[in-house]
């Protein structure tokens, strides 16, 4: 009853226009979901996301949710979730792109879902890492385990926006750590985080874990960069 008090005081309202949601709408609207660049890459192994790592990393299969582009609705998701604390976005972006791939059955041989790990001073900050509720959902609904205590971040890094992707491909790996390996030895490991643009981060994570005896690695993101 408190809830449905809080709702009426307090109505929920689109993520995106900001427009109150009707009662079959979640998150955001009708209107809204409709324009957001759908990539449905995960139907197309062979993808710009799983491209970013020829000559890289190994990678069994890859993709992303929605194309990434500035000023525009999918940026105002990822900003909403990562910086206001609207969790439920990742939940909800988890939830839609682990119905698709749960059709596939490559994503379906996932044992593990990892997130990209936050070291614990800014996972401190920020009070959660943004990729949780992402892969938690995406880990239900292929029946997988979601395993945060695999891939570690020992070493807080400073912003790498600006330096080539080599040089700060070769930062990230060093900030990395593994422990549980026992956990994921001859595994299929599905990397998953918010956004992939050079694709540094993930490529660091994939060669990390790949010194786990065994693993095959794919990737799934709730994004990719144009």
């Amino acid at each position: 009853m408190f809830h449905d008090f809080v709702n009426l005081l307090y109505p929920p309202v689109c993520h995106i226009c900001e427009a109150e949601l009707l009662k079959n709408e979640r998150i955001i609207c009708t209107a809204c979901l409709h324009d957001l660049p759908v990539t449905r890459y995960h139907f197309d192994n062979e993808n710009p996301v799983k491209k970013v790592f020829y000559g890289r990393a190994k990678v069994e299969n890859a993709t992303a949710l929605l194309h990434f582009r500035k000023k525009a609705g999918v940026q105002q998701l990822i900003h909403e979730l990562k910086y206001r604390g609207k969790k439920e976005i990742g939940n909800f972006l988890g939830e839609w792109l682990g119905s698709e791939i749960s059709k596939i059955s490559e994503y379906r041989k996932i044992d593990l879902v990892i997130p990209v790990p936050l070291h614990k001073s800014r996972l401190k900050k920020r009070g959660y890492n943004q990729v949780e509720g992402f892969g938690k959902e995406i880990a239900l609904a292929i029946k997988a385990e979601y395993a945060d205590d695999i891939l570690l971040k020992i070493t807080a890094s400073e912003t790498q926006t600006l330096k080539n992707r080599i040089a700060r491909g070769g930062k990230i790996n060093e900030s990395l750590s593994l422990q549980n390996i026992k956990k994921a030895e001859n595994k299929n490991l599905l990397i998953v985080d918010d956004l992939v643009t050079t694709g540094a981060t993930l490529e660091a994570c994939a060669l990390k874990l790949q010194e786990i005896p065994g693993v095959k690695i794919s990737i799934a993101t709730m994004a990719i960069t144009d």
